[in-house]
């Protein structure tokens, strides 16, 4: 059992490609597709034609982008840590000029990955010292993480586990997966799935259906979750098919990463209105990165943005601090500056919970700023958004 081959197996037949709607290409996915020889507007909203055609070399990726000396070192190098993986569709998301576009900078390798810090780790979240069964991470007493495949469509420049993703030595089976039931199974106070990988959206539908059905007869599991970068990174998968199989499985939840307000085109917008309308509630999950992200401006019309396609804002993570990701973290104050600017200044629903996951295993640590100025004998000081101070006294 490989998620290649389920792929191939949910793949459509062309006479079904045939009859879906085309969407109106914009100008920059016309410049990317013509990039690809014989490749025609119907295989730009062929998901599987996307994944096949994925963006893994400096020949390829020098078609579509002015590459800066930095870049073609990140990508001569990067091979050692993790490979380059870019989408055609998110490709054309990329300014082919500008060094400092945000979707260039988390798609495209740097040099700066090359060098390591003394504080990085390979396993940054103690993962898999937290590992019972391969593929299943059990921290949190009611709760595992299912790491169902080590895929992904584009392959971000921080992620937390490129110590596995594509590396094809952790390949999972029909075995493995049993495993994982089994253990589950035989661990009542497990109440809360999180599935995520590599991301499961690489997977065809009827795998994760296997995936998603088994999970749901074991009695005790009251809570599934899907966490997919797939929305963003290429919204073509989200089809009819998928969101009809999703929804007989209610209720459902999925956890989506976003980073940028630019990362919400039309194609993301009506994947997640089509997940929405399922009645699948979404959350985001943003990583704080520098030079993308983090200043309160970028951040704040994210959250309003995520709003706008009903996606609620639910983590921002600080950047954990994996092998060759200094280029990226930011200080902690820049989070709490950015919650600081958050907090008060919009919707409550706009405002995320800011963490941190304690390096070595530590688990999801939340983080804000200090609105207590004093506390002692039943009263306490507060301070609101504004700077005001009031005071609340402990009933007695």
């Amino acid at each position: 059992m490989n998620p290649i081959g389920a792929i191939k197996q949910d793949f459509q037949t062309e006479e079904q490609a045939a009859a879906k709607p085309l969407i109106e290409l914009t100008r920059d996915e016309k410049r990317v597709l013509k990039a690809y020889k014989e490749a025609t507007p119907l295989d730009w909203e062929d998901w599987f034609w996307q994944i096949r055609k994925r963006i893994r070399t400096k020949d390829e990726i020098r078609k579509l982008v002015h590459l800066t000396p930095d870049e073609e070192k990140g990508i001569d190098g990067c091979g050692d840590k993790l490979t380059m993986s870019i989408p055609p569709y998110f490709a054309s998301l990329i300014d082919p000029n500008d060094p400092k576009c945000p979707i260039r900078l988390q798609s495209i390798p740097q040099v700066h990955e090359l060098k390591t810090a003394p504080e990085e780790m390979r396993d940054p979240c103690g993962e898999d010292s937290h590992s019972p069964v391969h593929g299943l991470v059990h921290r949190y007493p009611d709760r595992v993480l299912f790491l169902v495949n080590e895929m992904c469509a584009m392959y971000c420049r921080y992620c937390t586990r490129s110590r596995m993703v594509g590396d094809g030595r952790r390949t999972l089976s029909t075995e493995t997966y049993n495993a994982a039931f089994d253990y589950i199974r035989s661990h009542k106070k497990v109440r809360d799935v999180l599935i995520s990988g590599g991301d499961p959206l690489t997977m065809g539908d009827r795998m994760l259906e296997m995936i998603i059905k088994t999970l749901k007869e074991i009695p005790h599991v009251e809570f599934i979750r899907i966490g997919s970068r797939i929305p963003v990174t290429l919204p073509q998968r989200v089809t009819p098919e998928l969101v009809a199989m999703l929804k007989k499985y209610s209720p459902l939840w999925m956890s989506i990463h976003f980073n940028h307000p630019k990362e919400i085109t039309e194609r993301v917008k009506s994947a997640c209105g089509m997940l929405a309308d399922a009645g699948i509630p979404l959350g985001s999950q943003t990583v704080l990165l520098k030079g993308v992200n983090d200043s309160p401006e970028i951040m704040k019309k994210l959250m309003h943005e995520l709003l706008k396609i009903r996606v609620r804002p639910y983590y921002i993570y600080q950047c954990d601090p994996i092998l060759g990701s200094k280029h990226f973290r930011t200080k902690v104050s820049t989070g709490l500056e950015i919650m600081e600017k958050l907090r008060g200044h919009t919707t409550g629903y706009a405002v995320p919970t800011y963490v941190i996951d304690g390096p070595g295993g530590g688990g999801k640590i939340p983080l804000s700023p200090d609105y207590i100025k004093s506390y002692e004998n039943g009263k306490c000081t507060l301070r609101n958004y504004a700077g005001k101070e009031f005071v609340y006294y402990d009933p007695e």
